[in-house]
């Protein structure tokens, strides 16, 4: 086993009417909300899926699948606490974190501090080690027709001392 991994995230929701949006964990007021079987909360989902990677445990949706009734709406936050017990019970702490979220609107990068100290003490790191941006697609693609918001993350994991 190498001391250090690794993981690559990504995830992408259609925006809607009619629910919440969150992302990064908290909620941010918009007319439109992202469509999934939980909360979809894009960031998170691709954080949850660089971490899972990096410690070779699969994806999000083998752990939380979209078919079970127990994770209709759920608090995305739930999910990111129970892939960080996983990445633990595997031998693993979180090194640092990268992710960027892209978006056409709403503007987010007001809402990234929070989010990083809403995140940062659910993955038990520092926030100088959750690094969060936002960018837009100068108006191309579904981001851009403001259809949907992606995001991306990298995870560094290392091995856990005494393990």
């Amino acid at each position: 086993m190498y001391p250090l991994r690794v993981g690559f995230g990504y995830d992408v929701h259609p925006l809607v009417s009619g629910r919440p949006l969150w992302v990064g964990g908290i909620r941010i007021e918009h007319p439109f909300g992202l469509q999934g079987h939980s909360d979809a909360d894009v960031l998170i989902h691709a954080i949850c899926d660089a971490l899972l990677g990096a410690a070779a445990l699969g994806d999000i949706g083998r752990h939380f699948p979209d078919t079970s009734a127990e994770y209709k709406d759920i608090d995305s936050k739930f999910i990111l606490k129970r892939t960080a017990e996983l990445i633990r019970q595997a031998g693993y702490s979180v090194g640092n974190i990268d992710t960027t979220v892209v978006a056409q609107a709403p503007r987010l990068a007001p809402h990234i501090p929070d989010m990083r100290t809403t995140l940062a003490p659910i993955l038990r790191i520092s926030v100088n080690e959750l690094s969060i941006k936002a960018t837009t697609t100068e108006q191309l693609g579904f981001a851009g027709r403001k259809e949907g918001i992606a995001a991306y993350a990298v995870a560094l994991l290392f091995q856990s001392e005494g393990l």
